[in-house]
């Protein structure tokens, strides 16, 4: 999928040596990070500099890493379900209590989280 078609959700990663990859949403940028052996073999998560999406409400760019993710929930990606990334905790809370869902850190997104939402 082209990402520029929908930049309001762009996930990215960027590397230590200056390469990134961009995604057209949260899930298939945790889908690049849990497997990255299989889609970027030549990098490791310690090649890792930051990881950025785009925060639901305000769409700015936040850290990936310290976001909070909404899965579950009734709001779809381009892509269907989506992980949506808030930047508090509170976000997180009020986003669940209208679309529901289970709030997770990025340490918590798994393989069984990703299949779950497929």
């Amino acid at each position: 999928m082209r990402v520029g078609i929908y930049p309001d959700i762009v996930a990215e990663i960027i590397f230590k040596d200056g390469t990134y990859a961009v995604f057209d949403g949260a899930k298939d940028m945790f889908r690049y990070y849990l497997n990255m052996k299989k889609y970027n073999p030549s990098k490791n998560v310690n090649d890792i500099d930051s990881i950025y999406v785009h925060e639901y409400y305000d769409l700015c760019i936040i850290d990936g890493r310290k976001a909070y993710y909404v899965v579950g929930s009734n709001v779809y990606g381009p892509m269907g379900r989506e992980l949506i990334p808030l930047r508090t905790e509170e976000d997180a809370s009020a986003f669940k209590y209208d679309h529901k869902g289970t709030i997770l850190r990025f340490g918590d997104v798994t393989e069984a989280v990703l299949k779950s939402i497929e």
